[in-house]
């Protein structure tokens, strides 16, 4: 049990000592207001799609997925998807902030965290299946986030037009959708005696290829720092409700209630066989704390990126203890 705990600390607080770096930073005048700024423009419209297409790109074929595994995972996000707007139109008053709940509920940080996670519960097949349900279900919490980000930011009247020019725009959905084209035209690539592609970034342009890899690495450390960059302690008190709610609806509820219903339809119905490659991968998707990029994304769309930035931190520490307990009854349901 101790090694779980310890694996569940180590996957997170990496992330919440580079935030409070942003945040010593930041406060010690090291790094101004423009270099975060500066770097969160950064982070949204390079960086971030970067990495998206690099992990999308790097994946070997989507036909190796099993269909119920993927119908699955995508009608589970959509439910987090419609309980989201739900609890904020009941429970959230201020416009900008209802969005940045909604997204939290459904939005998680699999990109960042969930890869490492599947590979440690589930081996090989564990980080396959995430990398494979990644590829749509990544593009479901964009596009997702940019109608939650934008219904409630024009008082409930959103103008649709808008919101679907900002779904088409937003480049961490391009990013995503021209992942998954490479994807397609590379499975009509012949390829050669050895059973590799004739054809491929890495072996016909292999700058291009370690550029890319490299941009893609910058991702996630510049966002954990950017984000306690503008992280404040002030402004907790408020906003507590929202912080509480959003983080226990990320990393409480929708991990109790996806892994829930994926066990019961798994031994009762004959449409489901989950193994335990597959709840590796649930655990990932979503037990994970917020992702890091909602916030980027909020402040982006003029929503309140302060509280954003709180549901990511204050998530982050959360899970440590939410995945930790989630690990352990698999386990004892002989399910991991």
């Amino acid at each position: 049990m101790l090694s779980v705990f310890l694996f569940a600390a180590n996957a997170v607080l990496p992330i919440v000592a580079v935030i409070l770096l942003g945040f010593v930073l930041r406060k010690s005048g090291f790094l101004g207001e423009k270099f975060f700024a500066d770097a969160n423009r950064l982070m949204f419209k390079v960086a971030l799609p970067a990495m998206l297409f690099y992990n999308i790109y790097n994946i070997e074929s989507i036909a190796d997925i099993q269909v119920s595994t993927l119908v699955f995972g995508v009608a589970a996000v959509t439910v987090l998807f419609l309980l989201g707007l739900l609890f904020s139109v009941l429970f959230v008053k201020d416009p900008k902030q209802k969005g940045v709940v909604w997204q939290a509920t459904f939005r998680s940080n699999s990109a960042l965290i969930g890869y490492q996670l599947a590979e440690t519960l589930g081996g090989a097949a564990g980080l396959q299946c995430i990398s494979l349900l990644s590829a749509f279900t990544i593009a479901q919490f964009n596009v997702f986030a940019v109608i939650a980000l934008s219904v409630f930011s024009t008082n409930g009247h959103p103008d649709w037009k808008k919101v679907i020019k900002g779904i088409v725009k937003n480049p961490l959905i391009i990013a995503i959708f021209c992942g998954l084209a490479v994807l397609v035209i590379r499975s009509f690539i012949p390829e050669n005696a050895d059973g590799e592609k004739v054809f491929m970034l890495q072996t016909a342009f292999p700058f291009l290829y370690t550029a890319l890899k490299q941009v893609a690495g910058i991702a996630s450390p510049i966002a954990f720092l950017v984000l306690g960059g503008q992280f404040s302690f002030k402004a907790i008190k408020g906003m507590f409700g929202q912080i509480v709610s959003g983080t226990l609806l990320r990393v409480v509820a929708a991990p109790v209630l996806i892994l829930g219903a994926a066990v019961l339809l798994s031994k009762y119905t004959n449409l489901f066989s989950f193994q335990a490659a597959e709840y590796a991968a649930f655990v990932a998707l979503f037990g994970s704390p917020v992702a890091v990029s909602s916030a980027v994304m909020a402040k982006e769309m003029n929503n309140d990126e302060q509280l954003a930035g709180q549901l990511v931190v204050w998530s982050s520490l959360l899970s440590i203890f939410t995945i930790f307990i989630t690990v352990c009854v698999l386990r004892y349901a002989g399910l991991l």
